[in-house]
This record gives structure tokens, sequence and C-alpha cells, in this order.
């Protein structure tokens, strides 16, 4: 305990992270100021986006909230950028945030049917590489049609079922007891081997699934959040657009597909570990266990479930309602119908998306001091100022890049509206505004798997509950999205240069 008051605020000071990241977190808010003083307020936004990359790099070691929070006050405090411009940041991606506090508590309510789905789909297919396969195919359908973070959610809610059943049963527990999932000290020594293998199993799925969401994603108008803005700029129906797209998305598609084999026949980067036969055995255990403990009540909380997923996607596939509310309608049917009335097991669901919330909040705060600052202008204008045959793969690249770096939402947003405006003024003819939209869009969804910070739903992720469970940090995120980025900014590279 700290024998001193000044002891007390230094351990107090983000709690249990080790003493050297607290120290560069102080270090950081220290240079800022003297950064923006010394050498401007442009160099000091590249220096604040590599810090606040850095508090999300050590996730693991302190949850990036509170380092990324504070330095998105500094950042305010020293004129980089204004509490307004902040608010309209937050304003214009409103639909994301409204997504992430009801969406994802709506699947939390679905969990009893996904896990009993997805337990089938786990013990009938056998072959690690079409399991594989599967779950990167089915993630990329599914968010062709409905959105990347609900897709996460949904694989989310399974690898956590799945892993908390291993885990308790590992710590000689019964499957009624309550238990730390987070807690290894009580797990047997004999099956601490079978469960480091099972997490990086459930590692492999999940970013296979995560890849997934990018591939669909790119597809379709409905796909990410600047699909919808981009094909509004040029206006693009919904089979437009996906034509449009799909002498890039297609070829990206396949190599995606491919690549998710190819990593799990060859064990590379992380991938190829196989599901234990112990570990089976315990999931069939569980499976039958649940099978003969089934009641009439449980059987109607999954039929009610089942009921409100259908729902679900026919809501979303045909956009009836901002996603947000679509989830609201959810939480509403599967706990209406399923008895849950009380206030505190409504507020349990909430708990994994408010935290994520919130963070996504703060970076906000670091898209407004890049928007204020114009980080990104000279690139832009670069681009811009390429011959028309260079421009379109360029563009691409361009887009890739900074979308890893910062958000690709925010990317697409700047760079369309750069060549509509050229467009409105006459200055690029119709036919090379609709190549660089095709270049934007696909730049910004493909190569953007690079890092967790370009991508929401990868960013979800690795701030997930359970992406310390399975010991999945960035680092080890990026490593395993490396092949993934390799392969298909390679294609769509290609695709862009000699296809459109």
């Amino acid at each position: 305990m700290p024998s001193t008051l000044r002891n007390a605020f230094v351990h107090n000071f983000l709690g249990n992270s080790p003493e050297w990241y607290k120290i560069t977190i102080i270090v950081f808010l220290v240079i800022n100021p003297i950064v923006v003083l010394t050498m401007g307020k442009f160099i000091a936004g590249w220096l604040l986006i590599g810090e606040f990359i850095f508090t999300l790099a050590m996730a693991l070691k302190c949850y990036p909230l509170q380092p990324g929070g504070l330095l998105a006050i500094e950042a305010v405090v020293i004129g980089m950028t204004t509490a307004d411009a902040m608010y309209q940041e937050v304003v214009v991606n409103f639909p994301v945030i409204l997504l992430l506090m009801f969406m994802v508590a709506g699947i939390y309510f679905l969990k009893e049917m996904l896990l009993l789905a997805f337990t089938k789909i786990l013990l009938g297919v056998r072959s690690k590489k079409l399991l594989s396969l599967l779950f990167c195919a089915v993630s990329a359908v599914l968010s062709a049609f409905l959105d990347a973070l609900t897709v996460t959610a949904v694989v989310i809610t399974v690898a956590s079922g799945f892993y908390g059943i291993y885990h308790k049963v590992a710590s000689g527990k019964s499957y009624e007891d309550s238990h730390d999932h987070g807690d290894d000290d009580q797990v047997h020594e004999l099956k601490r081997e079978d469960l480091d293998r099972f997490r990086a199993f459930l590692r492999n799925l999940m970013m296979h699934a995560a890849v997934g969401t990018a591939l669909g994603g790119v597809t379709t108008l409905v796909g990410e959040p600047q699909n919808l803005l981009i094909a509004k700029q040029a206006g693009w129906e919904f089979m437009e657009f996906f034509w449009r797209m799909a002498p890039v998305s297609i070829p990206v598609l396949v190599v995606g597909l491919a690549t998710c084999l190819l990593l799990e026949a060859l064990g590379w980067f992380g991938y190829g570990a196989e599901l234990r036969p112990a570990v089976r055995d315990i999931l069939v255990e569980f499976d039958r266990y649940e099978t003969e403990r089934r009641g009439m009540r449980e059987r109607a909380v999954i039929i009610i479930q089942a009921i409100a997923a259908v729902v679900l996607v026919i809501a979303l596939g045909k956009h009836l309602a901002e996603v947000g509310l679509i989830g609201l309608m959810i939480i509403v049917i599967a706990t209406a119908f399923n008895g849950i009335t009380e206030e505190h097991r409504l507020g349990s669901a909430f708990e994994e998306a408010m935290p994520f919330t919130a963070l996504l909040v703060v970076f906000f705060g670091i898209v407004a001091v890049i928007h204020e600052q114009h980080l990104f202008t000279p690139v832009i204008d670069y681009v811009l100022a390429l011959d028309g045959d260079i421009q379109t793969p360029v563009f691409f690249m361009a887009n890739g890049i900074l979308s890893a770096i910062s958000d690709n939402v925010f990317v697409a947003t700047i760079y369309i509206s750069e060549i509509k405006q050229q467009l409105v003024a006459g200055d690029l003819s119709r036919e090379q505004f609709d190549l660089l939209a095709v270049a934007i869009n696909t730049g910004t969804n493909i190569p953007s798997v690079a890092t967790p910070n370009g991508q929401a739903a990868f960013l979800f992720l690795l701030t997930s509950a359970l992406a310390p469970l399975i010991r999945l940090s960035y680092g080890r995120m990026v490593w395993m999205a490396l092949p993934y980025t390799i392969t298909m900014t390679a294609t769509g590279l290609l695709a862009v240069t000699y296809l459109l």
C-alpha cells in the first residue's frame, strides 16, 4: 500500500499499468505543448496520431480510453482542435455510436441461440481449414448485407461462449458454477497447454472472421458506412455500386479466401492451430448436457431468439431504420418475450459495448485534430495533381495508407468531397470521377485491414473483453493480418490498375 499521499497519486494514475507505461504517457503529455510552440501544430498533430496509436498497441497494458482520452483532452486545451469540432465529428458518426450502444447489446440477448448454432457447426465441421474458410466466407456474406460491427459482435459472443465453457471445466468447475474466465490460477496444470492451444484456435477463427467482414464490406452499398457516402456523392444505386466495385472486390474476395486456406495449410503467422481432442470432448459433453437439460422454457427462449435473429436480418437487409434503432428493437423483442425485465439483467448487456463506445468518441477527437490541422492535405494535393493514368492506383494506395493510420470513414469522406468539388468545377471528367470513387472505396476498405485502427470492426475486436482472454494484442493482430494485407492490397492494386 502507498505510504504517502504522493505515492498514492502515483499508484492511482492509470492503475495497475506498468511504471514505464505511466512514465511514457506523462512524457507524451509534457512534450505535446512544447512541440506545438516550437514546431507548430502540424508536426504536433502527426506526433499525436503516433501517440494515440501507441495507446491502442498497448491495449493489454491499459485500456486505451484513459491514456487516449488524456491526449484528446490535451489536444483541445492546447488548441489543436476544439470541443465543438470534436462534437461535430461525433454527430457525423452518431449512427455508429447508436449501433454500438444498442446492436451489441441486442446480440447479447441472442447468445443462447448463437452459441447453440455455432456449437453444432464447430462440432460438425472437423476440418480446421474448412471451418476457417466457413468463418471467413460467412462473415464476408453477412457483412455485405448487414454491418461489420454487428457481424463482429456475433463472432465475439460465440467465441466468448466457447472460451468460457472450456475455461470453467479446465478450472474444475461445473457448468452451473460462477467463474472468472480471466483468472488462470485455478486452471489445472495438465490442461494449461490445451488452454493455450484453444486460445490460438479461437484467435485464428476471430481473425479470419474479422478479415471476412472487410472482404464483404467492400462489395455493396451498405457494407461499410463510407460506401453509402460515396454512393450518394456518385449517384449510384445498389446494383450499380456492386457492379462498379466488382472488378476489384471480386478478385480480392477470391484471393482473400484463398489466403485463408493457405495460411491454415502452412501454419504461418500464427495460424493452423487445431482444436485438440480433449477440448472437443468438453464441448461435445457441454452440448449433450445442454440438450438434456433444455426444457420447454429454454426451448421457447431459443425460438424467440431465432425469430428475433430473422427479424434482425430482414430489417438490416432492407434498411428499415438506422442500425442502432434496429438493435434497440431486438433488445425489446428478445427481453419482452423471454421474461428479462430486471434492470440489472438488462444492464449487463451494455457492459461490453460502452467502454468501446467511449473510446470511439475519444478517437473522433483525434480525427478532429486531423481535420482541423489538415494533416492529410499535402497527400491529397499531391495525388490530385498526378496524371489521369496513374491517379487511380495512387488514389487506392493513398487511401489505404491513410485509412490504416486513422479511420477509413474519415479518409473516404475527405477524398470523395475533394473530387466531387473538382467534378462540379469542371476540372474532372465524369468518367475519371467514377474511377476515382471506386479507388477511394476499395482503398479505404481493403488495405486498412493492416491495423486495428483502420476499421472499426477490428478495433472493436481488439478492445473487446475477449481479446485479452485469447491473448490477441495489437502487435499480434497486425502480424496475423499482415499476409491478408499483402495479398489483398496487391490484388486490389492490380485490379484498380488493369481491370477498371
